[in-house]
């Protein structure tokens, strides 16, 4: 099992639970964050550091948000593996607990 960013980060981007990756595993887009299924080693201490309680276990994923399994894994390919704590967008406030925010993921 691997752990999974799901929608509610997007526009939000909080980096706390980069502090806390042993394994360098989360990749960072414009607006979103994602997690390398294959560097995962699925320690899930990331899971409580999430300010937007956007992180799961995959086996834990709403049904509505296992399609993240997949997005996860394919925009860890493209973008880069952030290690250090940044700042969170400026909206993201406003938008952290929002639905329906697939249709803002930057790629």
């Amino acid at each position: 099992m691997t752990f999974v960013v799901t929608e509610n980060c997007i526009r939000c981007k909080y980096t706390d639970c980069v502090d806390v990756c042993p394994a360098d595993c989360f990749h960072e887009g414009p607006n979103f964050l994602v997690i390398n299924p294959e560097t995962c080693i699925d320690c899930s201490l990331c899971v409580q550091e999430c300010p937007a309680e956007a992180i799961y276990e995959e086996a834990d994923l709403p049904d509505d948000q296992r399609h993240f399994i997949e997005l996860n894994a394919e925009l860890a390919q493209v973008w880069p593996v952030i290690s250090e704590v940044g700042s969170p967008l400026p909206e993201a406030e406003q938008w952290i607990d929002q639905g329906e925010k697939l249709q803002y993921l930057e790629r």
